[in-house]
């Protein structure tokens, strides 16, 4: 909705099935990928969005570069992602725990907490609940063999 009322012109959103995501971009044609408030898939790893048969795909398409997004609800997603990014060795831009939390009290940079500070329909449904808002993001490169983390299902609420 911002983006359209603003005319932000490069950015661009896709209602499409996600297996298909490869064919809708040339290679080298996006810098950045936003995953916001995705379904953490608890049981079915190959349909998370940030699994390793995902990455593989985003990056046929991603810039040198190319920069990964994660905002989400769900402790499970935002650990899981963390522990591929520590597993694989992937450049870490930023990781937070409670987006909102660490905004109020001033320890974003003005750049992070304004992109931040764009909330979704489901963000103010979830925050409205009391769940905390976390982000993660990270370079993926271009070529390296992407292995998923070890990983516990259990571990994390649901």
């Amino acid at each position: 909705k911002t983006a359209t009322e603003e005319g932000i012109l490069n950015a661009a959103f896709l209602r499409t099935r996600i297996e298909f995501i490869e064919w809708l971009f040339e290679p080298g044609e996006v810098s950045e990928i936003w995953i916001t408030f995705a379904d953490p898939q608890i049981r079915r790893d190959n349909k998370r969005l940030t699994a390793p048969m995902f990455l593989d795909r985003y990056r046929k398409f991603l810039k040198p570069g190319g920069v990964i997004h994660l905002k989400t609800d769900s402790p499970y997603l935002h650990e899981y992602s963390c522990a591929l990014v520590n597993k694989n060795g992937f450049e870490k831009l930023a990781e937070i725990k409670d987006v909102y939390t660490d905004m109020k009290n001033g320890l974003l940079t003005e750049e992070l907490a304004e992109i931040l500070s764009i909330r979704t329909h489901y963000e103010e449904h979830f925050l409205s609940q009391g769940h905390p808002i976390t982000y993660l993001s990270f370079v993926l490169p271009e070529d390296k063999k992407i292995a998923a983390p070890e990983w516990d299902h259990d571990l994390y609420p649901r």
